[in-house]
């Protein structure tokens, strides 16, 4: 396979071994030949050929070949080749990753993202492959490229969502958060939801702003979002709005799952906005959001510690009244999740106790239990284990039993 080296070799001015025609593509077989009796540094000459000449594939065959005489074992593997004891499979896998690393990171620093995180991936060493893509570019010609390794691949979700955010607009981006990323692990969520919420309340926030200065004197570049259409009631009157109104209920819903409290308090200003529009772009949501705006409202004022006790009771009386044989647990996932999120941990785990219904399987809920009793033993509020080993024992889940006893030993 060729590549286009040109940009990445040495400056023929100051490396000898190589001229305009790279004498080294000639020569490096009179060398090998040269140093045929001694094995190793036959090997050293052809790997620093491949590293000076940046061949990064070639240089990873060159480095698994080394690697393997080091270990007394053939250059080129072959089907009968026999078991391996286990300390030369560890070496073999360790020089194979040093060798992946270094082929890897010459891929990316060449700009073959792709190519490159295929080396890398079985490293593991995400921080590096992070370093090295922050360096390159996102441009028409490699944005699919860059978009699958940054995004699919969880490099960089943040840096990723932004390119898809800046490349294909709001209404895509939306679809691809619920398609690709809804099921990711939280910190890749709440970092594409940061993104979407900060890409729209800008937009909406100098649409307002440019509304108002064509209507009357510009608003203070100190007014927020919620201060702007609180102090002008008319901006949403007759129907009006400044944006799609479907962008701004997914964006709301979205946002759910951060926890900045300056992003919860954008996302709390939408709530606001979304308020005053005119019943027909008010879309219900689902349970325990069905009255989307005011439901969403309380729940942002709850995380922000404002009006606690009483948005705590709303989503109380949700989760016990709820049916969640047609409308599921989201109700009650809400309710333990706002009780967590608030320091209310002990609670919490009373809470999902009491109102888990009897045909869930324990394996669903104790992870969860879990993790919310070790935050509450961090925050003083003992018996959260107690709590659960008991629920194990009626559910008889034994396996959750003994987790619950190790995980409480270790705390």
């Amino acid at each position: 396979m060729r590549h286009n080296l040109s940009a990445f070799r040495t400056n023929p001015a100051s490396d000898p071994n190589i001229d305009s025609m790279n004498p080294t593509q000639t020569d490096i077989f009179e060398r090998l030949t040269s140093s045929s009796s001694d094995p190793t540094e036959m090997l050293d000459e052809m790997v620093e050929y491949f590293r000076q000449a940046r061949q990064p594939m070639e240089l990873f065959e060159a480095l698994k070949m080394r690697i393997r005489h080091r270990l007394g074992l053939p250059l080129v593997t072959h089907e009968s080749e026999p078991t391996r004891p286990e300390d030369v499979e560890r070496q073999l896998e360790t020089g194979l990753l040093e060798a992946c690393r270094e082929a890897g990171t010459m891929l990316i620093e060449e700009g073959k993202v792709s190519e490159g995180w295929m080396y890398l991936r079985p490293t593991g060493n995400l921080e590096l492959a992070r370093d090295l893509i922050a360096d390159i570019e996102i441009n028409e010609e490699n944005y699919d490229e860059m978009i699958q390794v940054l995004l699919h691949e969880g490099i960089d979700v943040r840096r990723g969502y932004l390119a898809v955010l800046d490349h294909q607009g709001t209404c895509n981006s939306i679809t691809l958060y619920e398609q690709s990323l809804a099921s990711r692990n939280k910190a890749d969520r709440r970092a594409a939801a940061a993104c979407l919420l900060e890409h729209l309340y800008e937009e909406l926030i100098n649409l307002v702003r440019g509304d108002i200065a064509r209507r009357e004197a510009p608003a203070g570049d100190d007014e927020s979002l919620a201060e702007m259409i609180e102090n002008r009631r008319w901006i949403l009157e007759e129907g009006g709005y400044h944006l799609d109104t479907t962008h701004l209920s997914a964006t709301v819903r979205i946002a759910s799952v951060l926890d900045d409290p300056e992003l919860l308090k954008k996302a709390w200003e939408l709530t606001q906005y979304g308020k005053r529009l005119h019943h027909q772009f008010q879309y219900p949501g689902e349970e325990p959001f069905v009255d989307f705006y005011p439901a969403y409202a309380a729940y942002y004022s709850v995380l922000l510690g404002e009006n606690v006790e009483a948005g705590l009771k709303v989503f109380q009386r949700k989760a016990r009244s709820v049916d969640v044989a047609q409308h599921g647990t989201g109700a009650l996932e809400t309710y333990v999740d706002l009780l967590d999120r608030v320091g209310q941990h002990r609670e919490a785990i009373d809470a999902a106790i009491e109102l888990v219904p009897d045909d869930l399987p324990p394996q669903r809920i104790v992870p969860l239990l879990l993790e919310i009793a070790q935050r509450a033993e961090q925050a003083g509020q003992s018996g959260g284990y107690d709590a659960i080993l008991e629920y194990c024992r009626k559910h008889k889940d034994v396996l959750g039993y003994a987790a619950v006893l190790h995980a409480s030993n270790r705390q």
